[in-house]
């Protein structure tokens, strides 16, 4: 039992899951017990897992994969009053982990996993809201996004989606979902280009009537895509638009200007999962 606030272990998961950012070592804070679950499943390194004195109720049920050999990680145990001080959430679970994020490279954004007809790709670039940030990242996981990447621009950078704000909204997609982040964005875009993955820019219906742009139904998704998702309120900058392969808008009812960034980008892979589900089964 763990009953100082001082102790090495409670300062890395204070840092972790109140401070929202990486340990020295690299590990990021997962708190709640469906969040605690994803992780020990998704095959991150975990540095160690802790318990409150109420939290213990959800340790049965994460035996099996707290137990096996392979993991060699502490669990640890501490008063209800300890966690509260180190937990994000208002009313915590009792329980948190300390995992360490896959390493993600180009070369692994490029891969086409088993099952899929081609890479397809969400690029974040200055989306400032954690919640937006995880929400994406689990709506292009839920329509087969196979990878993802987050990005800043002059407007500013994109929210670490291994936030425990991003991870709580991505539900741990983030875990699963191979993301890279952080590089740099113009060396990203060439990357791709030179791997001949098409670059697509979401923009709002009002800046697509300047230029060609394309309805969700007219791009054809199951060629190599990467779905460029900008700033909440500034969109994307008008450099990338212009360099992108395509522009894309949602055709909406008259009067509405614009959707939350997080609910276009479901629009948009909602019509990518149809097409492409359409062509592996064909």
């Amino acid at each position: 039992m763990i009953t100082s606030r001082e102790n090495r272990w409670l300062k890395e998961f204070r840092v972790a899951l109140r401070g929202g950012l990486a340990t020295e070592k690299g590990f990021v804070g997962v708190e709640g017990a469906r969040l605690v679950e994803e992780a020990l499943g998704s095959g991150c390194r975990v540095e160690a897992v802790l318990f409150s004195e109420s939290g213990e109720r959800h340790r049965e049920r994460m035996a099996p994969l707290i137990g096996r050999p392979e993991m060699g990680f502490p669990v640890l145990k501490t008063t209800d009053r300890l966690f509260e001080g180190i937990a994000d959430t208002e009313h915590p679970q009792g329980v948190a982990a300390l995992v360490e994020p896959r390493k993600v490279e180009v070369a692994d954004l490029l891969a086409t996993p088993g099952g899929a007809c081609s890479p397809l790709l969400v690029v974040l670039a200055g989306v400032q809201d954690p919640g937006n940030v995880g929400t994406m990242l689990r709506t292009a996981a839920a329509f087969g996004a196979t990878g993802a990447a987050t990005a800043a621009t002059a407007q500013g950078g994109t929210a670490s989606p291994f936030s425990p704000k991003a991870l709580r909204a991505s539900a741990g997609a983030a875990l699963h979902l191979p993301v890279l982040a952080g590089m740099s964005l113009a060396i990203l875009l060439t990357q791709l280009k030179m791997n001949g993955v098409h670059t697509l820019a979401s923009c709002v219906q009002d800046a697509a009537k300047v230029g060609a742009s394309l309805s969700p139904w007219e791009v054809d998704w199951c060629q190599p895509i990467a779905l460029l998702v900008g700033n909440e309120g500034a969109g994307l900058p008008e450099e990338i638009v212009r360099g992108a392969d395509a522009r894309v808008h949602i055709p909406m009812a008259r009067g509405v200007e614009s959707l939350n960034a997080a609910a276009a980008a479901a629009v948009l892979f909602y019509e990518g999962y149809r097409q492409r589900e359409k062509k592996v089964k064909s």
